[in-house]
């Protein structure tokens, strides 16, 4: 599974490229430091999973969710945040992602929800 991630902070994008290199199914295609970028790399990439930041300068998660389920309807779109995911989980859902994750909790849950959503 080719995955591109968005995040503005370079220290969360090289923390899930760590992760995720440990997963011999599970490649980092690309990263993106805001929703504008988001948008373009998943143009040019066409990954098969596109991890979100909902906070980024410019263009939030949520709305860069709803721009690429459109242009990039093949891919999964899971949403991370230091918000509570259950309760950003209706509005994760509404935007088009596929799913949330607790970004303080991406060493234990990451790759366990990478591959829930993979499944679906």
């Amino acid at each position: 599974m080719r995955i591109l991630i968005a995040d503005d902070s370079s220290v969360v994008r090289r923390g899930v490229c760590g992760i995720l290199s440990a997963e011999k199914d599970l490649e980092v295609c690309g990263e993106a430091r805001d929703g504008p970028e988001a948008l373009q790399k998943a143009r040019e990439l066409l990954p098969d999973l596109i991890l979100l930041d909902i906070s980024m300068p410019g263009m939030n998660g949520l709305e860069a969710a709803r721009l690429l389920r459109n242009e990039v309807c093949q891919a999964k779109i899971l949403v991370i945040s230091h918000h509570d995911p259950t309760q950003l989980l209706p509005s994760v859902i509404a935007a088009g992602a596929d799913g949330c994750i607790d970004k303080g909790r991406l060493c234990e849950d990451l790759v366990a929800s990478i591959r829930k959503i993979k499944c679906a």
